[in-house]
């Protein structure tokens, strides 16, 4: 079984692009997405305009996988029509691409290490850091991980944490998200301006809000579930931190598709330059890669998820609050 430096050379192999399948998947995701955000947003038929509203917020989540291998470096590089369209995007889903990229690459120089791995993911601190808190930065740090928060992604995680926030700390450095700000709500009110509620509810803010809040839970999910472990930054090791703390997830063929197989997460956290279409390959062909730490999106598994708060060292796993009285 190979390990360490050996394992993510030997994933290299899966890390080669096609070109050609990189914008086939981009652009026929990208036409999809249109005429079902189009078809949310034309009053034909109700029944239509709402199955329209939930394809298009899918295929929200379908563009920012490619999006995010994009800034990986993993696909489409040094074309200037790809950038135009993942720069347009980025601004789209106020996930602007300097903000995204900087907060998601120490996500991965940093995964489930502790004390410094809530840049770019959602924080974690032991029980005995936790005890320690006031009970304000208790109530912050729970309302960070609350289920109702992840669930409205698309105010907490998007708007305020990638966009508003960012650019009340630095104006200057950050005009990216002012421009993602106003991008993103003139297209709403466009909408509004044309169509009425009915257009702007299934037409803009279903969609963004469904894909908001399963960008947020995948994104959680990944790295905080059950059996998921965390290290203190003396021991912590990248290999360690793919494979224990990153999980595989289980999903059906369709939602794997929609998801543009990120449930393949321990596989793209030892070599992110791994196209998403490879990942499955990746899986397959090697044997370090097919026993990994599990997790699905069953109410049961999302349940599970959802009620892990803080590291217990002395157990060695995530407990939950009924664990912490």
């Amino acid at each position: 079984m190979l390990q360490g430096r050996e394992l993510i050379l030997a994933s290299n192999k899966f890390a080669n692009e096609s070109r050609k399948k990189s914008w086939g998947l981009l652009l026929s995701t990208l036409i999809l997405f249109c005429l079902c955000y189009a078809g949310a947003i034309i009053n034909v038929h109700i029944i239509a305009q709402i199955i329209c509203s939930i394809l298009a917020g899918l295929l929200i989540v379908r563009l920012f996988i490619i999006y995010h291998d994009y800034l990986h470096q993993a696909i489409l590089q040094k074309s200037v029509l790809a950038k135009a369209i993942f720069t347009v995007y980025g601004l789209f889903i106020l996930a602007p691409t300097s903000i995204w990229k900087r907060s998601h690459n120490y996500h991965h120089a940093h995964n489930s290490k502790l004390y410094t791995s809530s840049i770019g993911s959602f924080p974690i601190v032991t029980k005995e850091a936790y005890l320690a808190s006031s009970k304000t930065e208790r109530a912050i740090y729970l309302f960070i991980r609350h289920p109702l928060t992840i669930f409205f992604g698309y105010i907490f995680v998007f708007f305020w944490g990638f966009c508003a926030r960012t650019l009340f700390k630095n104006t200057q450095k950050h005009a990216d998200c002012f421009i993602s700000i106003v991008f993103h709500f003139a297209i709403g009110a466009t909408i509004y301006y044309f169509t009425g509620w009915q257009g702007l509810i299934l037409g803009f803010l279903v969609p963004a809000f469904i894909s908001s809040m399963m960008g947020a839970y995948l994104f959680y999910a990944q790295h905080n579930f059950p059996d998921a472990k965390f290290k203190p930054k003396e021991s912590w090791s990248y290999e360690y931190a793919a494979l224990q703390s990153s999980s595989y997830m289980k999903m059906n063929a369709i939602m794997r598709w929609f998801t543009g197989n990120i449930g393949y997460h321990h596989i793209h956290h030892i070599n992110p330059r791994i196209p998403f279409y490879n990942l499955p390959k990746a899986f397959t062909q090697m044997e370090e890669f097919q026993n990994p730490r599990v997790t699905s999106l069953s109410p049961i598994d999302i349940y599970k998820c959802c009620r892990i708060k803080v590291w217990d060292s002395e157990r060695q796993q995530m407990i939950g609050l009924k664990e912490l009285r």
